[in-house]
């Protein structure tokens, strides 16, 4: 099996992990093989005719070659209070891989066992929980929103006891990288600016290897640090800028497909600007900006309409955590600055409008993905009236997200926009009250001559399709109750080409009859 990972993580040296072997499982299956996401990881291998050496790699029972596994130390978060002890409590970073392109890869196992950072859990994972992350982030790749992946799913054949016995699971996920913004937070919070340093160069040459005026060096090790080697302040700030842009077009992607994360505490928020952590994870049936299913958010802080302003809060401790790299690339450079308040002072006035800038690209950011999704491809200042005034009907008449979007891009005729211009009139199904006639008419108007050009942007802008909260469980349920994957296969059949009207979308456009009312998702862990 031509598979073989390396571990750079660990060239940080031991401040930043701490090796730890995943606990072997009693009797594992492999269940879900991402075939799509092997090729272009290239790994070459027969899911069926190598599915128990599979599941042996991906359970943790052995190791690929040059696996190095470790459990990643952060800090982070948590609702809004800080916890500096954090970490991989029940997940190991078994090293990366390059794909087909030359980008890096981490491959982590979750579910895999305990580490020094379990905090009295038993390191494992329900069934339930992975199959979830499998199915929501195969979906959320295919919509386009940034995302980490699944590769596997592999049944352990054993029990996970959570208030009740539950089938065992151990997931293995695909990231850009697992450095969060509380991975930079467990070093600040300690004073440690050296470890800062190395993660700070790390990340830049991992991400975003442009900011360097050389190329990372190769055959890092040990002995071989490039991520000691000097930053300059400008390189620092053009990093924040870089995760900044990241998290923006992350954001507006969670909000184009009507995604509620659920759990955004910085150690669940990438550098990379992926989603990551699906436990708590929805979508968002009918439209209200208050939406929220999290079991554990109780005040609604990472409420659906909430999820820019929480991303530039994260952003802002972030920003924290960078304040003393540049404070001593400064120094090194030479810097004009009298004393250490300077330095402070200034490193703050670098730093600081970045994040100021954040809510007016947001702005700017979020007309322009809510123009889309109505046709619009090039937005005024008006068109924010417009769109605001559409969403305040949905929220009114509690319409749904997906199918509303979906009805106006149906309904955007030649022949509808005449007869409701010229006579006021129209057959659309979504326009049943004077307040959506008026609305729908001033659309029209808008849209103009352009009619083809607008529905192309719309029905890229705008899914079919969406892994529906209710199909989602049942999809669980089914799956868990019975054994058979089938009716698990057909959903993600379907979820991978979202935008394109396959026989089998229409089994899952409906929304739930009950609105999702008493829907609630939980952690999972």
């Amino acid at each position: 099996m031509p598979l073989k990972l390396s571990n750079t993580y660990l060239s940080l040296g031991r401040a930043f992990s701490q090796q730890s072997l995943p606990t072997p499982v009693r009797k594992p299956e492999l269940l879900l093989w991402n075939e799509p996401l092997a090729k272009q990881l290239a790994i070459e291998v027969d899911a069926q005719q190598e599915s128990e050496q599979l599941a042996l790699y991906f359970s943790g029972n052995e190791l690929v070659e040059g696996s190095q596994p470790v459990a990643q130390v952060y800090s982070g978060h948590q609702f809004g209070q800080f916890n500096p002890q954090l970490g991989d409590g029940r997940a190991h970073l078994l090293g990366d891989i390059t794909d087909t392109k030359g980008k890096q890869w981490d491959i982590q196992l979750k579910g895999s066992g305990v580490s020094a950072f379990s905090r009295q859990g038993d390191g494992r994972c329900a069934l339930g929980p992975a199959l979830r992350e499998f199915i929501m982030s195969e979906a959320m790749h295919a919509l386009g929103v940034p995302t980490t992946r699944c590769l596997a799913v592999v049944a352990t054949g054993e029990a996970v006891y959570r208030e009740q016995p539950l089938p065992g699971a151990v997931v293995t996920r695909v990231a850009a990288s697992h450095i969060r913004v509380g991975t930079f937070q467990y070093f600040s919070a300690r004073r440690d600016t050296a470890s800062l340093i190395q993660l700070t160069r790390y990340a830049i040459e991992r991400h975003f290897p442009d900011i360097l005026p050389e190329k990372p060096a190769q055959n890092i090790t040990q002995d071989n640090k490039s991520h000691e080697l000097e930053l300059s302040a400008k390189q620092v700030v053009d990093f924040l800028s870089a995760v900044l842009n990241k998290q923006l077009t992350l954001v507006l992607s969670w909000l184009r497909v009507g995604f509620i994360h659920g759990v955004m505490n910085t150690d669940n928020t990438a550098i990379s600007g992926e989603t990551i952590d699906y436990g708590p994870c929805a979508m968002m049936n009918h439209y209200h900006g208050d939406t929220v299913f999290s079991s554990i958010d109780r005040r609604g802080r990472y409420a659906f309409g909430k999820q820019a302003g929480i991303m530039q809060w994260n952003m802002a401790r972030f920003a924290e955590c960078l304040i003393p790299v540049i404070e001593k690339c400064l120094v090194d450079e030479g810097a004009e600055l009298t004393d250490s308040d300077d330095e402070h002072s200034e490193a703050i006035a670098l730093l600081e409008p970045l994040l100021v800038q954040f809510s007016e690209q947001f702005k700017v950011g979020y007309l322009a993905m809510m123009a889309k999704k109505i046709g619009i491809a090039i937005p005024q200042e008006s068109d924010v009236t417009l769109i605001n005034d559409l969403l305040e009907l949905m929220q009114r008449d509690g319409r749904d997200y997906t199918g509303t979007f979906t009805s106006l891009n149906n309904n955007l005729t030649a022949q509808n926009v005449n007869k409701l211009l010229r006579k006021k009139d129209t057959a659309e199904e979504s326009v049943d009250t004077d307040d959506w006639l008026s609305w729908t008419a001033r659309w029209y108007a808008r849209i103009g001559d352009d009619i083809a050009g607008a529905k192309v942007l719309m029905g890229k802008s705008n899914p079919l399709v969406i892994p529906r909260n209710h199909h989602v469980e049942r999809v669980l349920k089914t799956t868990q109750e019975s054994g058979n994957l089938t009716a698990l296969q057909q959903f993600l059949a379907v979820l991978r080409q979202p935008y394109v009207n396959l026989v089998e979308t229409v089994n899952y456009q409906d929304a739930p009859a009950d609105g999702d009312i008493n829907y609630h998702t939980f952690c999972g862990t």
